[in-house]
């Protein structure tokens, strides 16, 4: 009999993509993978309004569902944090058979907690809550995954980080030239000999803290920006700040100058097996969107 081993995986956006892309790898599931990708990025394109449709999100959901079709990928609804909660199509689910095991991929909203809840023995997340939650702050900054192992108590859980997955999204070092001057170069070092304040989004406080060490963040005064500002440019106020950034582009026309801190990369995570998962039953079949994954 095939054994199935179910991962936690993202729900959504490039996490998720990240995933589909190492497994791809492995398992032929590139067709699958394209659609998830191009309708999930419809999804958001939808959720952000430059794209719009009379369809109710039920309708769409239907209109993804293969029911009849076992390898196909199901969806489900959540709601999001915009005004009145709308509902949002998600990643839910995908069966996919590697050699002699099948995986299952069950999408969950932060995999890590899953995993430290023993939901999960086996998942796919971004290093941030790790980062965030359970890493020791040390004078020090953490440089590699294997620093944010021996950093991890088992005291506070028993979930380490295998391996990454690549650089996708970076956590970037962005500040004004008159803060930076013509000749430093804006990186770790520069932030340990900044005294004043850092723009950055509360979430990522201990984060940043964590990376570059706490020796570096004496002088440092964490600012937040309001909910009304983009970050980018209450950043480019502030003079100094941290923003998880692409290409930087959107930076660039706020006149920051760029300088990165670390890279967030995509771990996948282990520990002891878990009980069996319960899931929903919703597939798909649409592309709205053509696939384009960057190098």
């Amino acid at each position: 009999m095939t054994a199935t081993i179910p991962v936690a995986v993202p729900r959504k956006g490039r996490p998720l993509e990240a995933v589909l892309e190492r497994v791809a790898t492995v398992a032929d599931i590139d067709t699958q993978a394209d659609s998830i990708i191009s309708t999930l990025r419809y999804e958001k394109a939808l959720t952000k309004g430059t794209q719009t449709t009379a369809e109710s999100p039920y309708d769409r959901l239907a209109d993804y569902s293969e029911t009849a079709d076992q390898t196909a990928p199901e969806y489900t609804l959540l709601r999001d944090d915009r005004a009145g909660f709308p509902r949002r199509v998600v990643f839910d689910s995908l069966t996919v058979p590697v050699g002699e095991v099948t995986l299952q991929l069950i999408g969950r909203e932060e995999p890590f907690r899953s995993l430290r809840t023993h939901e999960f023995a086996l998942g796919f997340d971004s290093a941030d809550l790790v980062l965030e939650e359970v890493v020791e702050l040390q004078p020090e900054g953490v440089g590699s995954l294997s620093e944010i192992n021996a950093r991890i108590s088992p005291q506070d859980t028993d979930v380490a980080v295998v391996t990454g997955l690549g650089d996708t999204v970076y956590h970037t070092l962005l500040a004004t030239p008159g803060v930076v001057g013509e000749t430093a170069t804006l990186d770790r070092e520069f932030v340990a000999t900044y005294q004043g304040p850092l723009c950055i989004s509360p979430r990522y406080e201990r984060l940043v803290e964590a990376v570059i060490g706490t020796r570096a963040t004496e002088g440092v005064e964490f600012v937040y920006p309001t909910e009304a500002a983009e970050e980018e440019a209450a950043i480019a106020e502030t003079g100094l700040g941290v923003y998880l950034t692409v290409t930087g582009s959107t930076a660039r026309e706020y006149g920051l100058v760029l300088g990165s801190i670390c890279s967030q990369v995509r771990p996948c995570s282990w520990r002891t097996p878990s009980k069996p998962v319960r899931r929903s039953k919703r597939s798909n079949s649409c592309s709205p969107i053509q696939r384009s994954i960057p190098p």
